[in-house]
């Protein structure tokens, strides 16, 4: 079956990339790639390829990911306007293609490894290759299906531009992805996560994708209770051992917790070392340098910020509102990172959190008298200047102590699935098949290792669940998906984002902007004419 756009079809595979840590760079442009990959040594730098594919899915904006959601709001700079605030959103806006080229251009390489894995010489591990290049397939799709519904699927290496497409239901699209994924659990490694895909990850993505076709008018009957066999196989009695800090220490990114990751080295960035690192560190804070700002700093845009709302989900004692925000800027922003003991050190900006007492601050001020105090409720969109360096809370858990000021130089890996989602996931389903009991039990672990009371059956409830994979999971690129998946987008963004009201929401002929529109070049290059719009943007 071969339905897509034209502009994707001609995405042919050229050079191959290295891609992560653990795979070598390897060029062979001299060769042709129709011989080039028929080869032990080509096939290996296809797959290369795919997982190098992912670094432009994740690596890159964020704005699919998290705009227009209940925890995040516009800085000094401004992020695309109709993904952020709604009423500006059709099918030429900025940004709405984000997904749609990057992810198309994903499957045109997994393709491209399906087919040659009937045809290389490789041997002994081509089938657990397959099994990786299918899961990077339906990754992808997954991507595709919930931002815009049902999309023109292709399954086949691509060799001529195709002019003419069709449109699969989502219904199809979600059960090509569940028999691509059942497909990839016998092929891929069983062991433990190197880089690589393995069965883990394959069952995490598993577990996600049934909790997400549940909510669906189509969705199965046992997709919820699929969705919570599958996170607790992922679980598999494995507590949550790091604390909170550990999590996202800059040299821990390969850490216990960690199921699936887009992964980058230093010699992947070194022809444009500003250019195309992971940009993750620079969209969720203000911080932009201090004395040692000229090339030492790390950079940050100011455009995406945690709202007034999201700060307010942390309550006293929470490991993770100091895991996850620089509460103390030093006078070297690095020293955050070299030392452990930072008593000594002299603290030029102290955001104060929520549950401070006025004595509280006395005491801070008295014991730091040169420190610029940020009362709360002024460190954020809503009641902070964000025109002005570290006026709002400054993200840390994704800062790399060496990535160079300015650009997108982080080398750190991109955390795309970790297993406090998982057990948080396995809370979504539990609750959702009818055993809440057991889905507060997953919960409870998450609060457990942040240091915080339980959560009682009483409160257990989806808002609840959404709040606390905020306080978990902020600035990780989960939110958009979260809320469109629990139907809860429109509600909880207009209740809590000040930028949104209902009526952002209102598209045409009484559609809402739920689903992304498709892309207006995908339109205007298919020759088929009755391809359609999704409702709200006709």
């Amino acid at each position: 079956m071969k339905k897509i756009n034209s502009i994707f079809a001609m995405i042919f595979l050229l050079a191959a990339t290295g891609c992560a840590e653990f795979l070598e760079e390897d060029n062979k442009s001299n060769v042709i790639a129709e011989e080039f990959y028929e080869t032990a040594e080509g096939y290996e730098a296809l797959i290369n390829a795919n997982y190098s594919a992912l670094r432009n899915i994740y690596g890159d904006d964020p704005w699919m990911f998290v705009c227009g959601t209940d925890l995040y709001q516009e800085g000094r700079d401004r992020p695309p306007q109709g993904l952020s605030k709604y009423f500006e959103l059709n099918s030429s806006s900025s940004g709405v293609d984000f997904l749609y080229v990057n992810c198309y251009k994903a499957i045109q390489l997994a393709n491209s490894a399906v087919y040659y894995a009937d045809i290389t010489e490789q041997t002994g591990v081509t089938t657990q290759y397959l099994g990786e290049a299918r899961f990077l397939r339906a990754n992808a799709y997954f991507l595709l299906v919930q931002s815009y519904g049902g999309v023109g699927m292709i399954t086949e290496y691509v060799e001529e531009p195709i002019l003419q497409f069709d449109r699969s239901s989502a219904e199809e699209v979600y059960a090509f992805i569940i028999s691509e994924l059942e497909g990839a659990m016998g092929q891929v490694s069983s062991g433990a996560y190197d880089g690589h895909v393995n069965q883990r990850a394959v069952e995490n993505l598993l577990a996600k994708v049934h909790l997400t076709r549940g909510y669906e008018e189509f969705g199965t009957a046992d997709d919820f209770s699929k969705a919570a066999a599958y996170a607790d196989n992922v679980i598999n009695g494995q507590g949550l051992n790091l604390t909170s800090e550990e999590l996202w220490l800059p040299d821990n990114d390969m850490n216990e917790e960690v199921i699936f990751s887009v992964q980058w080295s230093a010699g992947s960035i070194s022809s444009d070392p500003t250019g195309i690192g992971n940009k993750q560190q620079s969209y969720f804070g203000p911080y932009m340098g201090g004395s040692e700002v000229a090339g030492d700093a790390p950079y940050k845009t100011y455009t995406t910020l945690p709202n007034r709302f999201a700060l307010d989900l942390y309550e006293e004692g929470d490991e993770r509102w100091y895991a996850t925000f620089m509460t103390e800027v030093f006078a070297r922003y690095y020293d955050y990172f070299d030392v452990d003991d930072h008593s000594g050190l002299m603290v030029e900006d102290f955001y104060e959190p929520r549950w401070f007492t006025a004595q509280d601050s006395i005491d801070y001020v008295s014991a730091h008298p040169d420190v610029e105090y940020h009362s709360y409720g002024t460190t954020d969109p809503d009641g902070g200047a964000v025109s002005l360096d570290r006026a709002t809370m400054i993200v840390k858990k994704f800062d790399d102590p060496n990535s160079l000021f300015g650009g997108a130089s982080s080398t750190r890996d991109f955390i795309v699935s970790r297993l406090a989602e998982t057990y948080l996931v396995a809370a979504e389903a539990y609750l959702q098949v009818g055993d809440p009991s057991t889905g507060l039990d997953r919960l409870n672990v998450v609060r457990e290792r942040a240091g915080v009371a339980d959560a009682s059956l009483g409160e257990f409830d989806i808002d609840y669940i959404l709040d606390e994979r905020a306080r978990e999971l902020l600035g990780e690129y989960h939110r958009w998906f979260d809320l469109k998946r629990t139907g809860t987008l429109v509600e909880r963004a207009s209740a809590h984002n000040s930028w949104i009201t209902p009526s952002n929401f209102e598209g045409a002929n009484g559609n809402q902007k739920i689903l992304r529109p498709i892309p207006q070049n995908a339109i205007d290059l298919n020759q088929n004419k009755d391809f359609p719009q999704n409702p709200a943007y006709e």
